[in-house]
């Protein structure tokens, strides 16, 4: 009997989501069952964490037109808010959705699975393939309704509730212009139904939620299910100079992922300079776009760490808030500074200053000068020690890349194929 073809559709310029996507099927491949049952592909459309994908030993078709850099900046900035347009055009979705569906047809997957590649919801509803959604809780509507974590220190409950109401309609209209208004021109071109809201939009047929239940506490609609934490462990090389920092002075790590703005990230670099602690910085990558910038001495700038390891060496992070980062951290039990690039990673590092062992600084043209100021109150904060370190007993009870597998072989394990 030949195997059932599931089919990974990362974001492959988006280190978390190229990341949270193999975690599943290295799951799949590692579970008995899902591995007799299931044949894993992937595809992508560019982005420079593709080899990632090749190194884990899964096959990828490269999709048709590729990405280029200027495409992927573009993209990145309509996403964290910083650029008020369309990320696609209409002629550009309706190029890519012909080209997918097309190697739909061909593949014939029994699933498919992705957390954001834009174009493939659609694909799959012209060829009517089961879509399976990788989200967090943050993305719900009963989170956002309730302000997404951004009006938590609002205690006047009439002005909260006008608050959280602006914050809905923001977030829903930023989302609808930059991604779901042309990608509706686009599905009533190939006369397949449009997307009522971002929410509509970001429902599969099987919606896994990639964090522990603890993390919010929302209930979940059916056909949603918490899987736990599906955090990256890639194998990068951790550099010598990093085993060979003294333990003199409190250790902070700095990450900033895929999606940090390079200028941001330098002016917090460059705030560390005379700081009481060292720093390991993974943001090689966005200091190199950024000319003169004036690394500290107590500063270590490297390029991708592996984070789940990283973590477990300091005292506390300094994150972007990406779900990636925020569910690393929490598993490594250490306090956390955020600073959220867009209104998504706000809402993640919310969720953890709700368990009494964040602080969210607002994202601006320097927020050095805050994040310095919560640097200091949580490594002073022996409360905030405390509930992180109780919250990474509660993360360490889920293993998400198993219960991912064993979800994917409960509801496609007996499709024919």
């Amino acid at each position: 009997m030949s195997k059932k073809i599931l089919l990974f559709a990362p974001v492959a310029f988006n280190l978390a989501e190229t990341t949270r996507m193999l975690e599943i099927a290295k799951g799949v491949r590692r579970n008995e069952k899902a591995n007799q049952i299931f044949d894993i592909q992937f595809i992508s459309d560019g982005g420079q964490f593709e080899h990632l994908i090749t190194e884990a030993g899964f096959p990828l078709k490269k999709m048709q037109p590729q990405l280029t850099e200027e495409k992927i900046e573009f993209i990145s900035k309509v996403d964290k808010g910083e650029t008020f347009a369309p990320a696609f055009s209409t002629a550009e979705l309706i190029e890519r959705i012909e080209n997918e569906v097309a190697y739909l047809r061909t593949l014939q997957p029994t699933a498919v699975i992705t957390g954001s590649y834009v174009s493939i919801p659609v694909s799959c509803q012209i060829q009517q393939v089961p879509l399976v959604w990788v989200i967090q809780s943050t993305w719900l509507p009963q989170f956002f309704a309730n302000g997404a974590g951004m009006t938590d220190q609002i205690k006047f409950k009439p002005l909260k509730k006008i608050a959280d109401a602006f914050i809905y309609l923001f977030i829903n209209f930023w989302i609808r212009y930059g991604f779901l208004y042309t990608l509706n021109k686009a599905a009533k071109h190939f006369g397949v139904p449009k997307y009522r809201s971002i929410f509509d939009y970001w429902r599969g047929d099987v919606t896994m939620v990639a964090e522990p239940a603890e993390y919010t506490g929302i209930e979940l609609p059916p056909n949603y299910y918490y899987t736990g934490p599906l955090i990256a462990r890639e194998a990068f090389a951790i550099p010598e100079e990093i085993n060979q920092i003294p333990r003199d002075k409190p250790l902070i790590y700095f990450a900033m992922g895929s999606s940090g703005t390079p200028e941001i990230v330098a002016k917090i670099t460059e705030s560390f300079a005379g700081k009481p602690y060292r720093v390991i910085a993974p943001v090689k990558s966005h200091l190199d776009k950024v000319p003169d910038v004036n690394i500290p001495p107590n500063v270590l700038v490297t390029d991708w760490l592996p984070a789940h390891q990283i973590n477990k060496l300091v005292d506390l992070s300094v994150i972007h808030g990406g779900i990636g980062t925020v569910m690393t951290a929490a598993y490594a039990g250490k306090p956390v500074v955020g600073v959220g690039m867009q209104p998504e990673q706000d809402a993640n590092i919310a969720g953890l200053v709700r368990k009494g062992f964040a602080i969210r600084v607002p994202k601006s043209r320097d927020p050095s000068a805050k994040v310095q100021q919560a640097i200091e109150h949580l490594l002073n904060d022996p409360l905030a020690r405390q509930k992180a370190a109780a919250f990474a007993r509660v993360m360490d009870k889920w293993d998400g890349p198993c219960l991912a597998a064993e979800l994917l072989v409960e509801k496609f394990g007996n499709v024919p194929t």
